[in-house]
């Protein structure tokens, strides 16, 4: 298994080589060579595996230059009943007929970010080890990326992290998260900007690339190619919890913004598991819903980009997108870059009605976009019906996945599995309006809001991010 850049700039590289690193040195991203397919009979021994299990048999086929002893140990070391409390790690809850919720906020910060940052760290712990090496993580966060890589990395040897995050725009409680770490390994940065800003910083100085060589600049945002592969695992894991025999086919609703997530599921159908469709739920930022319904990919300015009761999908620059244009496009290197300059330049690329078909047919990709009446009116009857209380980015996917389910669409989509994504206290002030009381706090997080919170305040410069990281951060020789 070897990795290559979607702009075709980069000699085919291992696992390892690329664990630490975010973009690829063209600015491109890195993808696999090709995916590793799985037979109907490799698949259906799997059905029966526990979640360590079966997240070894899908993550050594990406990277067996790991070796099977180390990557176990690994793996085991992070899906414990201990960390998520529960021995399923991700269990599936039938919300009625048809329309399951996968549970994906166990982990330490009640994000599914957990699912694959909780592994990262160690990946990364282990590597550094082996190499004697040192790793700064630079990343930017739209709320719930900046907590799980925070708590997956604080008191990690060898390992500092930078976070930016926009200023004023996460809840409460995800400042508190963050804010309130007071680990010398972790640095918050609140930039004066929206997180398309924060992104674009990141790729700025990830772009530079002496000053990433010279202070060891790694990711850990889903332009990681391990975190997106990490979660192609609770994919096969919630297809086994949503179906009862081998043969059957499920579809996947993902509340997305980012494009990490449902990026996962693609990988996932890609290797053979039997996905119908792939819906992508997303809030008023809906550049994501717009491409897949027209073939037009336009992204949106800072002024252009609403701040939502659903503030982690307020993205209108989907970083992780181009993997799967790249595959979409039959992997032409070139035409990607023509692309991207075309985003750069001009805001928007366009596929046409031929893209969006192509999309749809050979991918299984549908969309649908959700908004603050819906998303509360979906809470409050989820509540009432279910007796489930969500968060408002999975009463997004919950609420387009029942639109469709209502729609002529049902049936080709048969059972859909909606990703839930957080836990309701993050999002306390929706819940409070949505019904009129506040969600609990997990016992663990008593005090948080409490807590002194420690952070940087910076303009959208890069020249400053990067004179903040070289004056905390030791330069390579």
């Amino acid at each position: 298994m070897k990795y290559v850049s979607t702009r075709g700039g980069m000699d085919p590289a291992s696992f390892k080589d690329i664990l630490l690193g975010g973009l690829a040195p063209d600015g491109g991203l890195t993808a696999c060579e090709s995916y590793p397919g799985i037979d109907a009979a490799t698949l259906a021994s799997w059905r029966t595996l526990s979640y360590a299990q079966l997240a070894f048999q899908v993550l050594k086929r990406f990277a067996p230059d790991f070796g099977d002893e180390a990557l176990r140990g690994l793996i085991d070391k992070t899906y414990t009943e201990a960390t998520y409390g529960t021995p399923e790690i991700t269990p599936l809850t039938w919300l009625k007929p048809g329309l399951g919720l996968l549970h994906l906020s166990n982990g330490p910060t009640l994000a599914f970010k957990d699912m694959a940052m909780q592994l990262l760290g160690n990946l990364f712990e282990h590597v550094l080890a082996e190499t004697g090496q040192q790793l700064n993580i630079l990343g930017a966060t739209s709320g719930d990326t900046g907590s799980a890589a925070e708590y997956a990395m604080r008191g990690k040897k060898g390992v500092r992290v930078f976070m930016l995050s926009p200023n004023g725009r996460m809840s409460a409680f995800q400042r508190a998260q963050m804010y309130g770490l007071h680990d010398e390994n972790i640095y918050n940065i609140a930039a004066n900007g929206v997180f398309d800003d924060c992104q674009d910083m990141v790729k700025a100085v990830s772009n530079d690339l002496d000053f990433k060589r010279r202070y060891a600049i790694g990711t850990v945002n889903s332009i990681n190619w391990a975190r997106v592969v990490a979660q192609v695992v609770y994919y096969f894991k919630g297809y086994f919890a949503a179906t009862d025999s081998d043969g059957e086919s499920v579809s996947f609703c993902v509340p997305s913004g980012n494009f990490g997530n449902v990026l996962a599921g693609h990988i996932a159908r890609m290797m053979g598991l039997p996905i119908r469709r792939l819906i992508v739920a997303t809030n008023e930022n809906d550049v994501l819903a717009e491409f897949f319904e027209s073939g037009r990919y336009r992204v949106r300015s800072s002024s252009e980009t609403f701040l939502t009761s659903s503030p982690s999908m307020d993205i209108s620059k989907a970083s992780n997108f181009e993997r799967f244009v790249f595959d979409l496009i039959g992997r032409d290197p070139q035409r990607l870059s023509q692309l991207w300059k075309d985003v750069d330049g001009k805001g928007q690329f366009d596929l046409g009605a031929e893209g969006a078909r192509q999309c749809r047919e050979q991918y299984g990709f549908m969309a649908g976009r959700s908004s603050h009446a819906l998303r509360l009116a979906t809470i409050r009857r989820s509540h009432k019906d279910y007796g489930y209380l969500m968060d408002p980015h999975t009463a997004d996917g919950v609420q387009v996945a029942e639109q469709l389910l209502q729609g002529p669409d049902a049936a080709v989509l048969g059972k859909v599995v909606c990703l839930e994504t957080a836990l309701p206290i993050k999002f306390s002030d929706t819940i409070v309006e949505a019904i009129g009381s506040a969600p609990p706090i997990p016992e663990r997080f008593a005090g948080l809001m409490e807590l002194a919170q420690r952070y940087t305040v910076m303009p959208i410069r890069v020249d400053l991010l990067k004179r903040y990281i070289a004056e905390r951060a030791p330069a390579l020789a």
